[in-house]
């Protein structure tokens, strides 16, 4: 658990080191703390869904969940992986699956955020200077994350794949259409409005 606690504080403060390093590890245990990070995150979400409360790993929604995001997350390896491959990557395969894994972190802080947020602040919300002030608070909460997750995604690229950024950007080409039309179909399906990936 120090490890894992260690490395999420690193992600924020030292990204660069921190992901060289969790790469240079190879520790794939480091998942299980990721998964379980996950599985909170889904059992609320779940509770809040469904809005009843039930126990939530039985049901249907919280499977759903975690089954969608658990072969989103390989889909995504394995596409940029298999990209990364095309494009002469040296790096090893479970470096990047784990320094991967950790790019979610900042994905469920803001799905756990906005779970939260809409328990306590229900929408609609009001166009009053509280309001507004609410969403340019959360509009800036969330391009910081979604920034602290562009650059743990790149780094997982540079050191699990060891690639540099003219190749990284060639297998965001490739990968990233893939990675759309699987969004859209989880869209489609009712799994997730927003992609977890």
């Amino acid at each position: 658990m120090g490890w894992f606690l260690r490395t999420v504080i690193g992600l924020a403060t030292r990204p660069y080191e921190t992901v060289r390093s969790t790469v240079e590890r190879e520790n794939l245990a480091e998942l299980v703390y990721i998964a379980a990070s996950l599985a909170v995150y889904f059992a609320l979400a779940s509770i809040v869904k469904v809005a009843a409360f039930r126990p939530f790993l039985l049901t249907r929604q919280f499977v759903v969940l975690t089954a969608a995001t658990a072969a989103t997350y390989l889909c995504a390896v394995a596409l940029f992986w298999v990209a990364g491959k095309l494009v002469g990557a040296t790096g090893k395969f479970q470096g990047f699956m784990l320094a991967w894994g950790y790019s979610l972190i900042p994905t469920v802080i803001w799905f756990l955020a906005t779970s939260l947020l809409y328990v306590i602040l229900p929408p609609p919300r009001t166009t009053s200077p509280q309001g507004v002030l609410f969403s340019i608070l959360f509009l800036v909460f969330s391009a910081t994350l979604f920034f602290w997750k562009v650059t743990i995604g790149y780094l997982a690229l540079r050191f699990g794949l060891r690639l540099d950024l003219g190749k990284i950007l060639i297998v965001a080409l490739i990968s990233l259409p893939a990675l759309a039309l699987w969004s859209v179909g989880l869209y489609r399906l009712g799994i997730f409005r927003v992609p977890f990936i």
